[in-house]
């Protein structure tokens, strides 16, 4: 039964920010030039070739459209050693992008490993934007011209130690990047709209009147009284909520199934309006199968929630000691959502519930840097790597947060992860930055491997 509440990745319905991977050959100003693109001194700057080894990732936005900016190691076709590796690295990084920018040293012109790296970059078939840096005045540009030799298209002179240039590039790659929708969606300003869901008869009306503090909706112990709720806006804890509206669901449907068909409309009418849901479940008695289907809405819609259990003033310690049992077997998959033991009729702990409104709506609305959640992902990985399949392991080359509303984030490996390794990475990712009262979406891209040529 519970696992209805089992989140599934789907790489269709979760869209990635948009990766730009900066490489070249060592010292041309890369880590220079990543600064300039994310309009903060982070990447590391030094005048020694080779203080970038790894893939760093940066959070970046230009009018208002985010991508993320890769930062590589020199770039040499034919390194050796400790310079292939550094290499390796960016090659992955290319693999992974979706927009590249080679960068050029213009002052020194194309060298041999700059035009073998051309070479690789064509047969990526990616958009590649070529960069000659180092132009730091009008009278330097005849070097960036002779640069259309190489094929890539026009160069676009800049210097990144100075700033010429950078706000025009960042306009070339914000029109080369993919066309996306918003990942975080429109934030509407206005109350917090809260859906206040749950089985018949489990005490929603009841609740919304001692909320409202007035009978704002009919409360009988028929369960199914309530038909065509209104919007009722309510302040608590000094602050407005819109509890969203469930009319318009009263239209004949052929193949319904009785009142249970219609509150399971009622209820998705109003988990898809609202940000966050109100789960209430009757403490008095045993956790139903419709109770899981109510809360499999929720996290299916991907909607912030709270658990409210109602009823408390009839819970004894025997009860107590079953729900405890109960809650442990089945909610396990649930065990990020807040908790709230309420009594509609007495009024117990009802002002407990903006505090976990809130706290479930910072959850779904949380976003890790880009460069912080790599480092976060390397350790762990380190720390307890992939299980060995068919005599290797699949690596974890790269990883982002794709949007908020809920959390998603994208995973860029070298091969598919096991079902229990992404459920290890959300639980660590839970015990480490929180998402308290949001479910999480973990989509895996791995990179398609290169065909071998066949034999004939």
């Amino acid at each position: 039964m519970t696992d209805d509440l089992t989140m599934t990745a789907d790489d269709t319905t979760t869209t990635a920010a948009p990766v730009v991977a900066v490489v070249g050959r060592p010292n041309v100003g890369k880590s220079t030039l990543v600064n300039r693109l994310i309009g903060r001194r982070q990447a590391v700057v030094e005048d020694t070739p080779g203080v970038t080894r790894d893939r760093i990732a940066y959070d970046a936005i230009w009018n208002g459209r985010r991508f993320t900016v890769v930062d590589t190691g020199g770039w040499e076709p034919d390194a050796e050693g400790r310079a292939a590796a550094i290499a390796a690295q960016a090659e992955v990084a290319i693999s992974t992008a979706d927009v590249i920018i080679l960068v050029i040293d213009a002052q020194v012109g194309a060298t041999d490993a700059d035009e073998a790296a051309v070479r690789i970059l064509h047969r990526t078939r990616k958009p590649v934007i070529l960069v000659a840096n180092k132009v730091d005045d009008t009278r330097a540009e005849s070097d960036a011209a002779v640069l259309w030799s190489l094929g890539l298209g026009e160069p676009y002179p800049v210097s990144a130690l100075h700033g010429r240039g950078s706000g025009d590039l960042l306009d070339i790659i914000q029109d080369r990047l993919p066309e996306l929708p918003s990942a975080d969606g429109d934030i509407e300003s206005g109350p917090r709209r809260v859906a206040l869901v749950g089985r018949p008869n489990v005490g929603k009306s009841s609740l919304l009147n001692r909320l409202a503090g007035e009978d704002r909706v009919v409360v009988d112990s028929v369960a199914g009284t309530t038909v065509d709720p209104v919007d009722s806006l309510i302040e608590l804890d000094d602050e407005d909520w819109r509890f969203v509206d469930t009319a318009g669901l009263r239209k004949r449907v052929k193949q319904a199934s009785g009142t249970e068909f219609y509150a399971s409309l009622r209820t998705q009418a109003a988990v898809e309006a609202a940000e966050v849901a109100v789960v209430l479940l009757d403490a008095a008695e045993p956790i139903s199968e419709q109770d899981q289907r109510v809360l499999s809405q929720v996290v299916e819609a991907g909607r912030a929630l709270v658990i409210a259990f109602n009823k408390w003033d009839l819970v004894d310690d025997d009860r107590r000691h079953y729900l405890t049992r109960e809650i442990e077997r089945e909610l396990r998959r649930i065990t990020w959502a807040p908790r709230v033991n309420v009594s509609a009729l007495t009024g117990r702990a009802v002002a407990k519930l903006a505090p976990a409104l809130r706290t479930a709506l910072a959850g779904w609305e949380q976003r890790i840097p880009t460069g912080e959640l790599n480092q976060w992902i390397s350790g762990l990985i380190q720390a307890r790597p992939h299980p060995i399949r068919g005599g290797k392991a699949p690596k974890v080359l790269f990883m982002t947060q794709a949007g908020i509303r809920p959390p998603k984030f994208v995973l860029f490996t070298s091969g598919q992860l096991d079902p229990q390794y992404i459920r290890f990475i959300e639980r660590r990712l839970r015990e480490d930055f929180g998402f308290t009262g949001s479910p999480i979406s973990i989509t895996v891209k791995a990179r398609e491997k290169r065909g071998k040529p066949g034999r004939h």
